[in-house]
């Protein structure tokens, strides 16, 4: 992030946040998609990091943070939409449309799609993690920044989420036994 455009924002220049806005809001909703999975939610945290980020500028004390300072603003705003949120389902389904995919591609959807339920499966604290990891491209340090927790943390978080990671997918792997008819 350009420091004189943080600057700028902190002094209260709409046009600097804008830009900045320009600049990290995809970041920051695919952050907070990823750890919520669902868009309208997802939508939600980040209009609400939005809001936070642009309250709170003026206190970030060191304007070389504000990329660190503002994915641990958007994780918060994904837990605080995640606690809100309750479990309801239609009664009836929808099956997905298959016709739209390749068979090129069809392979790749479909590891896209187990690896989407297998994080759906995660505690929201471990999905974080592997989303700043894997999705974002944060370090370590970086994550322990964003989430203020120490690195050694962020580090057993991953160990602890890509270990029941594997065993959902392997899980979802196995396939289902039937009972033999005698």
């Amino acid at each position: 992030m350009d420091r004189e455009l943080v600057a700028r924002a902190q002094q209260g220049d709409e046009s600097a946040f804008a830009t900045l806005v320009t600049r990290i809001g995809d970041r920051l909703y695919a952050v907070a998609h990823h750890i919520l999975r669902d868009t309208e939610r997802a939508d939600d945290a980040a209009q609400q990091a939005m809001v936070d980020i642009w309250r709170h500028l003026p206190g970030l004390k060191d304007p070389d943070r504000f990329a660190a300072w503002s994915y641990r603003i958007v994780v918060h705003a994904a837990y605080a939409e995640a606690k809100t949120y309750r479990v309801w389902s239609l009664s009836s389904t929808v099956a997905p449309l298959r016709s739209a995919i390749t068979p090129d591609h069809a392979p790749r959807v479909a590891d896209r799609e187990q690896l989407d339920r297998g994080l759906s499966q995660l505690p929201i604290d471990l999905r974080a993690v592997v989303v700043l990891k894997h999705f974002a491209a944060l370090s370590n340090a970086e994550i322990a920044e964003a989430l203020e927790i120490p690195e050694g943390t962020v580090r057993s978080r991953l160990f602890h989420a890509i270990r029941l990671l594997r065993a959902e997918l392997d899980a979802d792997a196995r396939p289902v036994a039937r009972p033999v008819e005698p």
